[in-house]
C-alpha cells in the first residue's frame, strides 16, 4: 500500500537539526593509508555488486568487494525483498538467467516458493488464481517470480563470492572517490578500523544510489515519479507463527469477506498486505510504501525506520484480531536495511526511455533483458552504454543506478535486472583490462559472447512481442503495471 508522508505517523525522536547559515568546520589535511589495490573494485554487495564481483573473479581478475552491512545480497536479503520480480516474459520464456538463476538454484526447493517451469506462461485460470496470491502470476499469466528465504540467499551468496576468489570486506562505508582528471582510480572508505584508500583501474558502482559516481563528479538524474511507488521508501518486516494456508484460503475462497476486512484495515490506517514465503508459518510485508521521503536524507531515512516499525506493531494487532491465520502471530523480524527504490540515476552514454521500450526495446549492445511491463511491451534489451558514464573513465554503474528515465527505471531497478547488469559489468571490466581498452571501448560482440557462455541471456526470443502501434496507449498500459500502480501493496 502507498502512504503519503503526512499520514505516516509521528516524527517524535527524529533529529532534524538547524545549522547556522554558512557554517562549516575546517578539517586538517591528512594522508590516507592505502588498504590495498586490485584489478576490479566493486562497491556495494547487493544483487548487482555480488554478480559483478563473482563474474570478474571467475574470469581470473583480482577482485575486491566492499559492503557496508554485515551480509551480502542487499535488499534481496537484508531488505527482506525476497520476492524476486519476474524472470520470464509473457510467453513463459526465461529472460533473466546467469548468476541470478544460479543463486536461486542454490537456494534449493525448500527455500523457494514458485511455480514449476512447465507452468511458466500458463494462462490456465486455476493456476493463475493459485499463483496470483503467491506473487507468481500477473494479469492472469503465471510467471517465474520466486520468493526466497533471505537467510538462505545470504548463505549461498556468501558461498559464491568465496568460491570465486573475491576479497570481501564488510562494515565499510565509501565516503569519497579517488579521481585524476576524468578517471576514477579508487575510493576512500571509513570503518571501525579507520580511514583507508583502495585503488583499482576499474571501479564498479553498485551502491544502488550512485554514491561513487556522484562523489566522482558524474552527471546524474534524481527526478522521480511522485504519483507511483517509484521513489517510495519502507522497511519491510515478517510475522511468524502464522497459518498462511488458512490465510490464503480465506483470501482466495472468501474474497468478499477478505475485501471487507482489508477495507476496515485501511479505514484504521492499516495499509498492509501479507505475502507468502517458502514457509507456511511466515508472512512477508513489503509495505506501507511511504511518499515524500528522500533516500539521501538521513532524517528522512530515520523517519521511515520509525514509521515502518510502528506500522508493523499496529498491523500485528489488527491482523491478530481480524485476519484468519494470524491469531497467534508475532513480529519475527524487521529488515536490517531500508527499502530504497530510487535515489540517483547515472547520465550514461545511453538513456533507456519508456517510449523506446514500448516502441521496440531493442539495443545492439544488449547485455541483459527485462520482461515487458505488460503484454503490450516487448522484452527490453538493456544496453551496455546505460552502465557507462557520459564523461568519466574507469567506472561502470550497475544496478538500479543505471541510466534510464523514471518510468523505465521503475522496472529496471528490480533484483533480476540488477543481477544481469552486475554480471555484465564484471565481465566488461575484465575484458577492458585484458584488451587494454577503456570501458567505453569494450568489444560488445566479445562481451555478449562471454555472457552467453556463462549462461546469461542477452538476446530476446525470436518470437518476442512487438507492439505495432504504441501511440496513445502508454498511460493506460503503465497504470495497470505493478511498477506504476497508485495503490499497489
Amino acid at each position: 500500500m502507498l502512504v503519503d508522508r503526512a499520514s505516516a505517523g509521528t516524527t517524535d525522536g527524529i533529529a532534524v537539526m538547524k545549522a547556522p547559515p554558512g557554517a562549516y568546520v575546517e578539517e586538517p589535511a591528512r594522508s590516507t593509508p592505502v588498504y590495498g589495490s586490485c584489478d576490479v573494485l566493486v562497491i556495494g554487495g547487493g544483487p548487482a555488486g555480488t554478480a559483478a564481483a563473482v563474474a570478474a573473479g571467475r574470469l581470473g581478475a583480482d577482485v575486491m568487494l566492499i559492503e557496508r552491512y554485515n551480509h551480502l545480497g542487499g535488499l534481496a536479503t537484508g531488505g527482506l525483498v525476497s520476492w524476486i520480480d519476474r524472470m520470464t516474459d509473457w510467453d513463459g520464456n526465461l529472460v533473466v538467467a546467469g548468476i541470478g538463476a544460479e543463486l536461486i538454484d542454490r537456494c534449493g526447493p525448500d527455500a523457494t516458493l514458485g511455480p514449476d517451469p512447465d507452468l511458466w506462461g500458463s494462462t490456465d485460470p486455476v493456476q493463475a488464481a493459485y499463483w496470483r496470491v503467491r506473487t507468481a502470476a500477473l494479469r492472469d499469466t503465471v510467471h517465474w517470480s520466486p520468493t526466497l528465504d533471505p537467510e538462505v540467499l545470504k548463505l549461498v551468496t556468501h558461498d559464491l563470492v568465496r568460491e570465486s576468489n573475491v576479497h570481501t570486506i564488510m562494515h565499510c562505508w565509501v565516503v569519497a572517490a579517488i579521481t585524476t582528471g576524468t578517471r576514477v582510480e579508487g575510493v576512500i572508505f571509513e570503518s571501525k578500523q579507520g580511514r583507508y584508500a583502495l585503488t583499482a583501474p576499474v571501479v564498479i558502482d553498485c551502491t544502488g544510489d550512485g554514491d561513487v559516481f556522484a562523489q566522482a563528479g558524474a552527471a546524474f538524474d534524481d527526478d522521480f515519479d511522485s504519483e507511483t511507488a517509484h521513489a517510495r521508501l519502507n522497511t519491510s518486516f515478517r510475522f511468524g507463527n502464522v497459518d498462511m494456508r488458512r490465510y490464503l484460503d480465506f483470501r482466495m475462497l472468501q474474497q468478499g469477506e477478505y475485501a471487507e476486512v482489508m477495507k476496515r484495515a485501511a479505514e484504521q490506517g492499516i495499509k498492509l498486505l501479507a505475502h507468502p514465503t517458502p514457509y507456511d508459518s511466515i508472512a512477508l510485508f513489503l509495505s506501507p510504501k511511504m511518499a515524500g521521503y528522500s533516500a539521501l536524507d538521513v532524517a528522512d531515512l530515520t523517519a521511515v525506520e520509525f514509521a515502518s516499525r510502528d506500522a508493523a506493531r499496529e498491523g500485528l494487532e489488527f491482523f491478530r484480531e481480524s485476519v484468519p491465520g494470524f491469531e497467534r502471530a508475532w513480529i519475527l523480524d524487521t529488515a536490517s536495511q531500508v527499502g530504497t527504490r530510487h535515489a540517483r540515476r547515472l547520465v550514461g552514454r545511453e538513456r533507456i526511455t519508456i517510449d523506446h521500450w514500448l516502441a521496440d526495446g531493442g539495443y545492439a549492445d544488449s547485455i541483459g533483458l527485462c520482461p515487458g511491463m505488460t503484454p503490450s511491451f516487448p522484452t527490453l534489451e538493456i544496453p551496455y552504454r546505460s552502465l557507462v558514464p557520459e564523461h568519466l573513465d574507469g567506472l561502470l554503474a550497475a544496478g538500479r543506478n543505471l541510466s534510464a528515465d523514471t518510468r523505465a527505471h521503475a522496472a529496471l531497478r528490480e533484483i533480476p535486472e540488477c543481477w544481469a547488469m552486475g554480471e555484465a559489468a564484471g565481465v566488461a571490466a575484465v575484458q577492458s583490462l585484458d584488451d587494454a581498452v577503456d570501458l567505453r571501448a569494450v568489444d560488445i560482440a566479445g562481451l555478449q559472447a562471454q555472457l552467453a557462455r556463462q549462461g546469461a541471456i542477452v538476446d530476446r526470443p525470436q518470437d518476442h512481442r512487438k507492439l505495432r502501434d504504441p501511440a496513445g496507449i502508454l498511460e493506460a498500459e503503465l497504470a495497470g503495471t505493478i511498477h506504476h500502480q497508485r495503490s499497489f501493496e
